[in-house]
C-alpha cells in the first residue's frame, strides 16, 4: 500500500513529523520532488534534525529511503546530510538514489543568485538553492541525469555543449565569471564517486516491493499553494507539490496511492513572497512566531522568520481538494493555548463580494480576509493522548475547521515530539 504525506498550504505545515511518525510502520519512504530548498524538522530519540534531501523516515533501521527521479538531487548536500545524522548517533540508513534523478549543479545555484540579484526588488525570494534553474534545464533537456555520470565520453561532450550555452548568459546577461569546461567535468566526476554506492533503478525496486505488499510512504515537499500549476503563481516552487505527482516522481502507477494524508497547521505560516490573505503583523505575529513550532517559526533551510497568519479555511479547503485528501493531519494545535480568542479566516472579500473559493493570483492579491472569532481554551494540551480529553473549546475549534474545509481531521499533533499525537478516526 502507498500512502502520501503532503502539505495543504505554503509548506512548513509539519510534514516531517507526520512522515517520521508514519514511517514506524513503513518499509520504504520516498522523496518524489523538490530539492534542498526546503527542510523538514524532526524531533525524536536521537535529537532535533532539519532534513533537506533525505526522507523523514531515515531514523528507523527497518526502512529503505529512496531519492526518486523527480527530486532535484544536490549530491554534496545529500552526502553531508548522511554524515551529519550518523555523526549524531543515527544508524547508517539504507538509501537508494534513482539513476534517473537529475543533478543540481554548482552553476544552478550561481544562476539562482545572479537572477535574484538582477531582479532586485522584484525577486521571488528564492532560497538560492538552484531549484528554478535546475528544473528549467531539466525541461529544456540540458540537465545531467545520474545515469549519465557513468558514460565518460557522452558526459564530456555534453559538458562542452552546456558550457557554451551557459557562458553566453554569464557574459552578456549577468556579467559574471565564465564556466571552465574542465572544472565542470571534474565536478561531475566527483559527484559520480560520491553517489555511486547508492544508485539503482528505483522504479524496478518499487515495482517488486509493490508486488510483495510492502508499505510505502511518499513524502512531499512544500504544499499545494506552492505548486507551479495550482499555486500562487509565479511565487511558487518549480516542481509539482501534489500527491498525484508522487506517482511520476517516484516511478510507480498512480492507482497504487491509496491514502493521502494532507498536513495543515492549526494556524498559518509561510516563507517567501506571495499572496497570504490571513497574514498578521507586528506584536501579534511576533508572539505567535515565538511560541510556534519548536523554538519558534523560522525556516528550516534559510532560518528566515516565517510570515504568520491565522488559519485560512479557504486556502486549506482548496489545498486539500487538490491533493485528493483522505485524511487531514492537524499540527501545532498546542501552540494556540495562550489565546483568549482565536480568529479564523472563513472567506475572502474580493471587489465587494465574499467567496469561499480560492481564486487565481490576480484576484487573490485583492482579497481581504473575512474572519470568525472562536473562543480559546487557555490551557496546555501537551501530553493529552485522547481526543475526548481535550478541552471543550479545543475540540470545538478542531470540529469547526473540519466542517469548514470539508475533510476529516484524523490526526492531531499537540507537541513537537514523535509521540505527541492524538489519533482520531485514523485508519492506518
Amino acid at each position: 500500500m502507498v500512502k502520501a504525506v503532503v502539505g495543504a498550504n505554503w509548506g512548513d505545515e509539519g510534514k516531517g513529523k507526520i512522515t517520521d511518525m508514519l514511517a514506524k510502520k513503513a518499509d520504504i519512504i520516498i522523496r518524489f520532488q523538490g530539492g534542498a530548498n526546503a527542510g523538514h524538522t524532526i524531533i525524536n530519540n536521537y535529537g532535533k534534525f532539519a532534513l533537506h534531501t533525505l526522507p523523514s523516515g531515515v531514523f528507523y533501521d527497518h526502512t529503505t529511503s529512496i531519492i526518486g527521479n523527480g527530486v532535484a538531487l544536490d549530491i554534496p548536500r545529500l552526502i553531508q546530510e548522511i554524515q551529519d545524522i550518523t555523526m549524531d548517533g543515527v544508524p547508517q540508513p539504507k538509501i537508494l538514489v534513482s539513476d534517473r534523478a537529475q543533478i543540481v549543479m554548482s552553476y544552478h545555484k550561481n544562476f539562482d543568485a545572479y537572477e535574484e540579484e538582477r531582479l532586485g526588488g522584484k525577486s521571488f525570494g528564492s532560497t538560492k538553492s538552484g531549484i528554478a534553474p535546475f528544473y528549467a534545464d531539466k525541461y529544456s533537456k540540458i540537465g545531467f541525469q545520474v545515469s549519465e555520470l557513468f558514460d565518460a565520453k557522452r558526459l564530456r561532450t555534453k559538458v562542452e555543449n552546456i558550457v557554451e550555452q551557459k557562458n553566453v548568459l554569464l557574459e552578456h546577461l549577468y556579467h559574471k565569471p565564465l564556466i571552465d569546461v574542465e572544472e565542470l567535468y571534474q565536478e561531475l566526476l566527483g559527484y559520480k564517486e560520491l553517489i555511486e554506492p547508492y544508485v539503482c533503478d528505483t522504479s524496478s525496486f518499487l515495482h517488486d516491493a509493490l508486488k510483495e505488499g510492502k508499505e510505502i510512504l511518499l513524502e512531499g515537499q512544500l504544499g499545494t499553494l506552492k505548486d507551479p500549476d495550482h499555486g500562487i503563481y509565479p511565487m511558487v516552487t518549480s516542481s509539482s507539490t501534489l500527491a498525484a505527482y508522487g506517482a511520476i516522481g517516484a516511478g510507480i502507477p498512480p492507482y497504487e496511492i491509496k491514502q493521502i494524508i494532507t498536513v495543515c497547521k492549526a494556524y498559518s505560516s509561510a516563507v517567501g513572497a506571495g499572496a497570504f490573505v490571513s497574514e498578521i503583523f507586528g506584536e501579534e505575529a511576533d508572539e505567535l512566531r515565538r511560541r510556534g513550532g519548536d523554538g519558534g517559526e523560522f525556516g528550516a533551510t534559510t532560518g528566515r522568520p516565517r510570515r504568520m497568519g491565522w488559519f485560512d479555511c479557504v486556502a486549506s479547503k482548496y489545498g486539500c481538494k487538490l491533493q485528493g485528501t483522505t485524511d487531514v493531519a492537524f499540527t501545532v494545535l498546542d501552540v494556540l493555548g495562550y489565546l483568549d480568542e482565536i480568529p479564523v479566516c472563513v472567506g475572502y472579500e474580493i471587489d465587494g463580494e465574499v467567496t469561499t473559493d480560492f481564486p487565481v493570483t490576480s484576484l487573490l492579491e485583492k482579497a481581504k480576509p473575512v474572519m470568525k472569532i472562536l473562543p480559546g481554551w487557555k490551557q496546555d494540551i501537551r501530553g493529552i493522548k485522547k481526543y475526548e480529553d481535550l478541552p471543550e473549546n479545543c475540540r470545538k475549534y478542531v470540529e469547526f475547521i473540519e466542517q469548514e474545509i470539508g475533510y476529516p481531521i484524523t490526526l492531531i499533533s499537540n507537541g513537537p515530539g514523535r509521540d505527541d499525537i492524538i489519533y482520531r478516526k485514523f485508519n492506518g
